[in-house]
């Protein structure tokens, strides 16, 4: 079996076997430990000799794991009584548990690790690894932290759930929009950090948009009445299509309207832009299927110059509505410039300087708006303000780049 292969089948596997597990004993936390550790042994010894049935394997070696982790914990042995007491006949070679044979518990996993009372950074760090199949130094190197770090944070958001008493079941109706809320923004933000990293020598990490956009498929395979979980897979898709134009041949960041668009996925935009038409013909539309819609009209336009900039603003105008975020109002500003001309668009933005100045992005923008009205001291003034407040080393040098050109007349 090839790595490739490999890796992707033990990802799918890992959140399947963490629900069977924990809906069989009743203990997430010491499930998913006994999970990593059966993936680990299978990532050895598939690759020569692959079982004819990976997930009853993948089960029965962490079901062994998890009783051995029971058996060891003193505290825990009134726990161990009752396992031993409910243990099943040992199946055969291949053979899988007959309770759980036709169950797939993949999403029940997922909406436990997106828990509302879990933080953005620990729900992510609890999906990729429960239900993405990462382990604990493969999350921390694509954040850029060190391993203890990761493993200290995964442990507190397995704490978390514990705490809270959280039962290993579907939502219930009531719960459902809730729960599901949080689940897609979970997925929206580890995309978010793989195609923009927000610290960092890289503009992105391609791995880990690569594991939202799988996450995702995962998602609305499981969900395929969710017009929101397709439009996120649709976003992610027109926008991660643009991957191969965005930096040059150093590593900088290339913006939108330079880069050259023969580059571009075709094959990723065209299945983003049938996703979000079909997600749009159900009816009620959400903030994400809004983005999906101006992302497909900047991949489906065949220059920068054709851009239905209209469109995108009134799309933005929508979405402004639906979110109340700044950062939207800030695209929409931009997007208004295009229409308008550069002095709508900085009129905009000296509304939203107080909730955004901090932010890299609202200079960024605003030296953009400065630039294309010929206000050279202030685009300078400006790019040099965002420079000193992104935390992203390219988009730095990018920006401090920018500035001297103006500066110098280049």
């Amino acid at each position: 079996m090839t790595a490739p292969a490999l890796d992707d089948l033990l990802r799918a596997l890992a959140p399947q076997v963490v629900g069977m597990l924990t809906r069989r004993y009743g203990d997430f936390d010491a499930a998913e430990d006994a999970v990593q550790e059966a993936l680990v042994a299978a990532a050895r010894q598939w690759r020569e000799h692959p079982p004819g049935n990976p997930r009853a394997w993948l089960y029965q070696v962490a079901r062994r794991r998890l009783i051995e982790l029971f058996r060891n914990e003193e505290a825990r042995r009134r726990r161990e009584d009752l396992v031993a007491a409910q243990e099943p006949p040992r199946p055969g070679p291949g053979a899988d548990d007959a309770l759980d044979a036709d169950r797939d518990d993949t999403l029940t996993t997922l909406f436990l690790c997106c828990h509302p009372a879990l933080s953005p950074a620990s729900a992510i760090a609890l999906t990729l690894r429960s239900v993405g199949g990462l382990t604990t130094a493969e999350i921390a190197r694509a954040f850029l932290v060190p391993e203890a770090t990761m493993a200290q944070r995964i442990s507190r958001a397995k704490q978390r759930v514990r705490d809270s008493g959280v039962p290993f079941r579907m939502p219930t109706p009531e719960e459902r929009p809730r729960r599901l809320a949080a689940v897609r923004h979970v997925l929206y933000l580890i995309f978010n950090e793989g195609y923009t990293s927000s610290t960092g020598p890289d503009l992105h990490r391609a791995e880990l948009a690569r594991e939202a956009i799988r996450l995702t498929r995962m998602a609305h395979a499981l969900l395929p009445d969710d017009a929101e979980v397709a439009g996120l897979l649709a976003l992610m898709l027109l926008t991660d299509a643009r991957r191969p134009a965005r930096t040059d041949a150093y590593g900088m960041p290339v913006p939108l309207a330079e880069q050259d668009r023969a580059r571009w996925d075709r094959k990723m935009i065209d299945e983003g832009v049938a996703l979000v038409s079909a997600a749009l013909a159900r009816g009620a539309v959400g903030p994400y299927q809004v983005q999906a819609a101006i992302a497909a009209l900047h991949d489906e336009a065949p220059t920068a110059a054709d851009t239905d900039w209209p469109q995108i603003l009134a799309l933005y105008g929508l979405l402004e509505r639906m979110t109340d975020n700044p950062v939207v109002s800030l695209n929409r500003a931009v997007a208004a410039a295009m229409v308008h001309g550069p002095g709508t668009g900085l009129a905009l933005l000296a509304d939203l300087e107080p909730r955004l100045d901090g932010h890299h992005r609202f200079h960024a923008a605003r030296a953009h708006l400065h630039e294309m009205a010929g206000h050279v001291a202030e685009a300078v003034a400006d790019y040099r303000a965002a420079a000193a407040r992104t935390a992203s080393a390219p988009e730095r040098v990018h920006l401090t780049t920018r500035a001297a050109r103006l500066a110098s007349g280049g």
